[in-house]
């Protein structure tokens, strides 16, 4: 499998440079979830971030840039969204 080094923004990792599995078609997942265990032993908190381009300005790139952004709303969106549906309901 290939990774690829990924650059997260805001949140806890915010500026950490993380090796990321990309998937077949070569891009990494759209969001990525990471766990964070409880110290009282609950259930763990997980920060959710979102994959979005990372390119700082114009110009033609073989391989596109991705970069996480930290969502703190958690994970909101999902599911498949027709272009028959009605915005907000899924």
């Amino acid at each position: 499998m290939k990774s690829q080094d990924t650059p997260f923004v805001g949140g806890p990792l915010d500026g950490r440079v993380l090796p990321v599995l990309l998937g077949p078609t070569g891009h990494p997942p759209k969001v990525y979830r990471v766990p964070v265990p409880d110290d009282a032993g609950g259930p763990p908190t997980v920060l959710v971030y979102r994959r979005v381009d990372a390119r700082a300005g114009g110009g033609l790139r073989l391989t596109p840039q991705w970069q996480y952004e930290f969502s703190p709303g958690g994970d909101t969106g999902g599911g498949l969204k027709w272009p028959w549906s009605k915005p907000g309901v899924r």
